[in-house]
């Protein structure tokens, strides 16, 4: 089997997700590049590609960079097409954090419609489903988070996650009324996405020990080894990092030898794929830690973080970006979660979701190809 084209769908929508301390100067629309690979046995691997802040970045990458190194390789051949577009990376390519990820998902979802299998089988099952946790947008007021949280408890959504906005001390008051809201069991996570000082960690740390919440994630930059270090000794709340931290499997393993993380993050947009995310949750796992998989902001490219979730056993939860109406473009209908808040992988050979080719056609503002 032959690769014998790349093409690609720069599909636009004028809409941005973020306030307007997150978005900066620029502007933010949140773009998809949609990517096929064909085969010259029929087969399709489907894919998409983030570009929130930039298609023409996406779109010039995988056209000049990626798409040359895949056209007449084997398909089967992931792990050399892998470690060739690292390669790439040093020498002068710097990929975004985003890229090459998606182009790694296309050709997993290629094997395993070849062989029959969904996408999970085909990596090695470990089970069929997840509890999921409503993951919520940053908001402007501490009301904004009540009535949210509120809503999906009432949708039978087991956990939350907030995303609080700042500073430090509405941090805490956000923290407080969740809890309040919803009651001493029910399950709650943190993550500010935060530049807090070691000391502002520490007190915040402190008051999600007391209100048992599961984790604190981000309350630093990735970066910031020392500071995660020391916190992670401090305090007994788990701490959860890495999910920008550059370098894949080997960035993370330097957090982990620091001893600055509890929990590690990765998804197959962010961590170079599927190969990549597998590298990073079988390194966490030999170390006794958990991957909990980060959510991409694209429903279809969520789906393949729930095959890679139940391929894995160091995974408790499916993060569900919300409202997901803001995620689901350009994919067909809404992610498989039931009443009781669980989320069940597809069965069909392959990724197992659609996407809206009428949509994708029509909101289309560049279309470019290579073949052989």
């Amino acid at each position: 089997m032959k690769i014998v084209k790349f093409e690609t769908w720069w599909v636009k929508r004028d809409k941005c997700f973020f306030d307007e301390k997150r978005q900066g100067g620029s502007k933010m629309p949140w773009d998809v590049v949609v990517i096929k690979i064909s085969t010259d046995t029929g087969i399709e691997g489907i894919t998409t590609a983030l570009a929130a802040r930039s298609g023409t970045v996406t779109e010039g990458y995988l056209q000049d960079n990626i798409g040359p190194i895949l056209i007449g390789r084997d398909p089967y051949d992931r792990e050399a097409i892998w470690q060739e577009l690292w390669n790439l990376d040093r020498h002068l390519c710097f990929f975004p954090v985003y890229l090459p990820g998606p182009v790694d998902v296309a050709l997993w979802d290629i094997a395993s419609k070849a062989a029959g299998l969904p996408l999970y089988k085909y990596l090695g099952a470990y089970r069929n489903k997840l509890p999921v946790y409503a993951s919520g947008l940053f908001h402007e007021t501490v009301e904004e988070y009540v009535e949210e949280v509120l809503y999906y408890q009432s949708k039978g959504i087991k956990a939350y996650k907030a995303h609080p906005s700042g500073p430090v001390q509405r941090d805490l008051e956000i923290h407080q009324a969740i809890r309040d809201a919803v009651g001493d069991d029910y399950i709650l996570m943190s993550d500010p996405v935060a530049e807090y000082s070691l000391d502002e960690a520490i007190k915040i740390a402190r008051q999600l020990e007391q209100l048992n919440y599961l984790w604190l994630e981000e309350p630093f930059r990735d970066f910031e080894l020392y500071k995660y270090t020391e916190l992670c000794r401090t305090v007994d709340i788990p701490i959860a990092a890495t999910e920008t931290t550059r370098g894949c499997h080997w960035g993370v393993a330097q957090s982990i030898a620091q001893k600055a993380a509890d929990i590690v993050r990765a998804d197959v947009s962010w961590k170079n794929g599927i190969t990549g995310t597998l590298k990073i949750a079988h390194l966490a796992e030999a170390f006794g830690l958990r991957c909990e998989i980060h959510t991409t902001t694209m429903n279809y490219m969520d789906l393949v973080n729930l095959h890679v979730s139940c391929a894995i056993r160091n995974c408790d939860y499916f993060e569900y970006f919300v409202p997901e109406d803001n995620f689901q473009f350009p994919m067909q209908g809404k992610l498989p979660i039931d009443e009781q808040g669980m989320i069940t992988v597809p069965e069909e050979p392959g990724v197992g979701g659609n996407l809206d080719w009428e949509l994708i056609e029509k909101q289309c503002v560049s279309y470019k190809k290579l073949e052989v």
